[in-house]
């Protein structure tokens, strides 16, 4: 079995700005730098002939390239406890576009409909045992976070294996937009 997801990977000029915004919040556990992208469809565990075919599915998308900016931050709350700290992304129809050509290509094949409705953020930290109003102020502070647009030329199918500190993520396949 292999985990698998589908994101948009961040320049190394951009996690080096989001970097920056790590600390400060006793509790929270901050994503790596490494570890900073944009999910379009967490897939999950899936069979090495199912990735087979989530790869063939993935490489018949066709959309062009965008320019996407990063742009304030938020949390995203469970059962009432902020579990997460996140940087907006600005919803474009390109973005809007490619993540809805990939949730066709993976339904095609006959994976499940993502259940969650596509809010596009680069996660942060996860915040579930951080006071909650250490997480507010943290908010407060940078709601006018912003970088300038980047370019989006390609999406990348990763796997993922958790690991103690954090999971680890192997790019797998690049596909190209044009």
């Amino acid at each position: 079995m292999i985990r698998l997801f589908v994101a948009l990977a961040l320049p190394a000029a951009i996690k080096a700005q989001l970097a920056l915004l790590s600390g400060g919040i006793p509790g929270a556990r901050w994503v790596p730098p490494e570890n900073y992208h944009l999910t379009l469809r967490f897939i999950g565990e899936v069979e090495s002939w199912r990735a087979e075919e989530v790869d063939e599915a993935l490489a018949n998308i066709r959309a062009k390239p965008f320019a996407l900016s990063l742009r304030g931050v938020g949390t995203f709350e469970k059962a009432g406890r902020i579990s997460s700290l996140w940087v907006g992304v600005e919803k474009t129809e390109q973005l809007g576009f490619l993540q809805t050509k990939v949730e066709t290509a993976l339904q095609r094949i006959g994976l499940e409909p993502e259940r969650k409705r596509f809010a596009p953020h680069v996660t942060l930290a996860r915040t579930d045992r951080a006071a909650p109003e250490k997480l507010v102020a943290f908010v407060q502070a940078h709601n006018l976070f912003r970088l300038p647009p980047m370019a989006v030329e390609h999406f990348t199918l990763y796997s993922s294996r958790l690991g103690k500190e954090a999971a680890v993520y192997v790019p797998e396949v690049e596909y190209e937009l044009a």
